[in-house]
């Protein structure tokens, strides 16, 4: 009997900017000033926006939320390298992404608030709304980037989702896919170390969350994910192989500081200590170390720029909640293109118990 070694396979890692503000330049992107502030300036609107939507669901005034904080490197610097042509198909913690791409924060706030006009997506942003169900949105960026292959666009769909989410079906089957058509698909797994309560070594015995992409065939890379810049460079990577039609998955190794959702408590399943420990890689403070080792600012600058976020989010709230009472025909209009009996049944039932 012979045996003999058919492949052999290894899983990169990538980190530029490590958690004192210094930088390895073998590794990194073109970094001009311009992508440096972009890049700070969306982070730091994505936190505005997160530390605003929990004080109102707090007082009542927000549904169930999904807090972000921790993971604004990952969801700006995956974001940040896609063209305007490009699509991003999210979960439903990715605000920062969002708006990193000039989504309007109100219509963000409108859809938290319970509005689902919020998520009615204006022509010019090619993304898709929040999906809250673990995975189920993979398959379709995976459908979005088969038809652009067969209608020859030259576009790219990332799409976001945690480590939990790797655990499913859909996820293996929407890579499979990609695989064998060879499609412009970039799977980012947002791996904050838990699936709502259970730690990411309850999850998989894989030693990384990458490498699940060796069995569908196509690239992989596990990346810092409290580090823009190694994951601006690892997406903009990932989006050039797309465009020759090579899918890759990138898995951002980052944290999650605050609870699953405002319905959750996340001191009953992990430690004070172990949160300390990853508050000192916060991503925005090593920007911030960064950009102003290298004077790309000064501390007054970057207050301002902190000011002007929260003013933003300040005036997105108002708007918001000056939008008035979603219609609740709403509810129904969306799902079939011609309503169905049972749906005008239900329409008509709604409309008297809203009198």
């Amino acid at each position: 009997m012979v045996f003999r070694s058919l492949a052999r396979f290894s899983v990169n890692y990538l980190q530029v900017l490590d958690e004192h503000g210094q930088i390895d330049a073998r590794h990194a992107p073109k970094l001009t000033p311009a992508l440096v502030k972009h890049a700070f300036d969306a982070m730091v609107l994505g936190r505005a926006f997160d530390e605003t939507a929990l004080a109102l669901q707090r007082e009542g005034r927000l549904l169930t939320y999904g807090p972000g904080k921790g993971e604004e490197a990952a969801h700006a610097g995956s974001a940040l390298a896609l063209r305007k042509g490009d699509w991003i198909v999210p979960s439903f913690r990715e605000n920062t992404a969002y708006l990193a791409r000039g989504y309007p924060p109100e219509l963000l706030f409108e859809y938290w608030m319970g509005d689902e006009r919020g998520q009615k997506m204006p022509k010019e942003h090619k993304m898709l709304p929040v999906a809250v169900p673990v995975s189920t949105q993979i398959p379709h960026a995976v459908g979005i980037a088969y038809a652009a292959k067969l209608l020859k666009k030259n576009e790219v769909v990332l799409t976001y989702f945690g480590d939990g989410a790797t655990s499913k079906g859909d996820f293996y089957e929407a890579l499979n896919f990609a695989g064998v058509f060879r499609l412009p698909v970039i799977f980012a797994c947002i791996n904050n170390q838990y699936a709502i309560s259970l730690p990411r070594e309850r999850q998989s015995a894989a030693r990384t969350l990458a490498q699940k992409a060796i069995a569908a065939g196509i690239d992989s890379i596990q990346v810092d994910g409290n580090d823009v810049f190694a994951c601006y460079r690892a997406t903009q990577q990932a989006v050039e192989r797309a465009r020759k039609g090579e899918p890759t998955l990138i898995e951002f190794y980052t944290y999650r500081m605050g609870d699953h959702t405002t319905s959750d408590e996340a001191s009953r399943y992990r430690s004070a200590k172990e949160v300390a420990r990853w508050a000192k890689r916060d991503p925005i403070s090593r920007l911030s170390k960064y950009a102003l080792g290298k004077k790309l600012w000064n501390k007054q600058h970057e207050q301002k720029i902190w000011k002007l976020a929260r003013k933003r989010i300040s005036d997105a709230v108002a708007k918001a909640e000056a939008i008035g009472t979603q219609p609740i025909e709403d509810i129904f209009a969306y799902t079939y293109s011609q309503p169905t009996p049972r749906l005008r049944e239900q329409l008509e039932e709604a409309r008297k118990e809203a009198v």
